[in-house]
């Protein structure tokens, strides 16, 4: 009877642990977000995915020496203090910052965070030699580090980087430069493909599990450096949802908790079920980049009557009115703005101009994506540009493709892709770097930067140098607004709109503030029982 009755106690506490474990298993708050992405982003260091996995994997798991203050709604966003506590240029060399490390930070592994742990991250996309290169992760950091020529140690927490030439605004870059654990890359002796599957950061989450092309799943690094951004909530899953309607439809049902860019015509559904529907304003475009090597948008002409053919009312209609009309580069409001050339709707100036530039009619390809990282609604949105263009006097053809594809096109330059006249990536315009000089500096030519078109004009040229070499924030955003205003001036791109990233969300979650980026933090999120 006792060992009868020790069974049965026995059997009754297994079956209340599992109860126990089901329970708290029940118990979790969970975010759960569908995102456009394609595919779950890679996870060894700088994500693919554009930068939608920036915001879902890389800022999550990874921390850079800078990172962005995504904390306000109001204000547009800049960067801050990351890994690094700070850094100053070194007064007797304009060409060599000082990155001052944050001490007291651990790897998710275990191990500290250190000056080696930057240089070994440097010779992880730069140095082929080095055990840990890894060509993918060359190719998604090259842009960022394009104008190192050195880096150095001073002690285990100072770290000075060289510049090729002058970059005032150098530290920016170091923002998307994302830091992976050297001690768990050598504990799996550079095995990258068990490193996928179990890596490690300093981000505010953890890994957990994978399931690939399905799900990913995070959880909360409760030892986070920055205890502000412990995540509020148990676990984050991640799935790919490249499908518009796939998203709203998931959210209806209680499959996902948050979803990125719903269909403009879910959105009176989803309001009506209770969901929130988020938005601000945002420094993101959806143009399309030129070829300059060749081709008919060599011709300024072209270009302008590309841009004069789009009647961008039309495009804010069929986005349900989140979305706002684009002439220009940067969006109205943004600090370098200036008094950019307006390319209004003009049907027959544009037919004019394709005449006097001699490519009537004018038959060009163009690159577009099914999907994608902020690219919206772009089937339907291509499909009216397409219209437009041709009632104009443009013949096009389009090479549909996916999105990582189209990433692929954009990383590998023009000369690889002779054959295409431009292609069709969303652009998120985080800092002037970024935004205005990498596409138009001869620097930045593909493959080695993300001037995809090589681009080159010598005013334009002399413009970027005098801002790189402009410490004074006031006289340098002078010449910034002066580079903006010869963006346009020179029809850089096929100009449509600017995003205003509507997102909806559960009325279940509470917490998150859509900041004036294209990041966003997810770790304030409560998820209510």
């Amino acid at each position: 009877m006792r060992r009868i009755m020790r069974g049965l106690l026995a059997t009754t506490a297994l079956m209340l642990g599992v109860w126990g474990a089901a329970s708290q298993a029940k118990a979790q708050s969970v975010v759960t977000v569908g995102m456009t992405a394609g595919d779950i982003p890679v996870t060894t260091g700088n994500p693919d995915q554009g930068f939608e996995g920036f915001r879902f994997v890389g800022f999550n798991l990874y921390d850079s020496l800078a990172l962005w203050d995504l904390s306000s709604r109001e204000n547009p966003s800049d960067i801050k203090p990351g890994l690094a506590t700070g850094w100053e240029i070194d007064p007797a060399n304009t060409r060599r910052w000082i990155f001052k490390l944050r001490q007291g930070v651990k790897w998710h592994d275990g191990c500290a965070f250190s000056a080696d742990d930057v240089l070994w991250n440097y010779a992880r996309v730069s140095d082929p030699k080095a055990p840990q290169y890894l060509t993918q992760q060359m190719a998604l950091t090259r842009t960022y580090v394009t104008n190192i020529e050195s880096m150095e140690k001073i002690d285990d927490h100072t770290v000075a980087i060289t510049t090729k030439v002058v970059e005032s605004l150098f530290p920016y870059s170091m923002s998307y430069f994302l830091m992976i654990s050297r001690c768990k890359l050598e504990a799996l002796k550079y095995d990258w493909n068990a490193y996928a599957a179990a890596p490690s950061g300093t981000g505010p989450y953890r890994f957990d599990r994978m399931v690939a092309h399905e799900r990913l799943e995070l959880v909360p690094n409760k030892d986070y450096w920055d205890p502000k951004r412990v995540p509020k909530h148990d676990r984050l899953v991640l799935l790919p949802m490249p499908e518009a309607a796939t998203r709203a439809a998931a959210l209806l049902t209680g499959q996902v908790n948050f979803i990125e860019a719903p269909a403009p015509d879910t959105i009176p559904r989803l309001k009506s079920a209770g969901m929130q529907i988020v938005t601000n304003k945002y420094p993101h475009n959806w143009p399309f980049t030129l070829n300059f090597e060749r081709g008919p948008m060599k011709n300024l002409k072209v270009r302008q009557a590309a841009n004069h053919a789009l009647n961008r009312g039309e495009f804010v209609e069929l986005l349900n009115g989140f979305a706002i009309e684009e002439y220009t580069t940067a969006p109205p409001g943004t600090p370098y703005y200036g008094n950019p050339v307006k390319y209004e709707f003009n049907p027959k100036k544009a037919t004019a101009l394709l005449k006097e530039a001699g490519c009537y009619p004018c038959k060009i390809t163009l690159a577009i994506s099914t999907s994608g990282s902020g690219q919206m609604q772009p089937l339907p949105m291509n499909e009216l540009l397409k219209s437009q263009m041709e009632a104009v006097g443009f013949q096009i053809e389009f090479k549909v493709m996916d999105w990582n594809s189209l990433i692929q096109i954009a990383r590998s330059g023009v000369e690889k892709y002779p054959e295409i006249d431009g292609y069709n990536g969303s652009r998120a315009l985080l800092d002037p770097l970024s935004a205005l000089i990498k596409p138009v500096w001869k620097f930045h030519w593909s493959p080695a930067g993300s001037n995809w078109g090589h681009f080159f004009d010598q005013e334009v040229e002399d413009t970027i140098a005098a801002t790189l070499n402009e410490f004074d924030a006031d006289r340098r955003m002078g010449l910034l607004t002066k580079l903006h205003e010869l963006h346009s001036q020179h029809a850089l791109m096929i100009f449509v709109v600017h995003d205003a990233n509507p997102r909806a969300l559960s009325p279940k979650l509470s917490g998150f503030v859509q900041a004036q980026n294209w990041f966003q933090d997810l770790t304030p999120i409560v998820v209510k029982p």
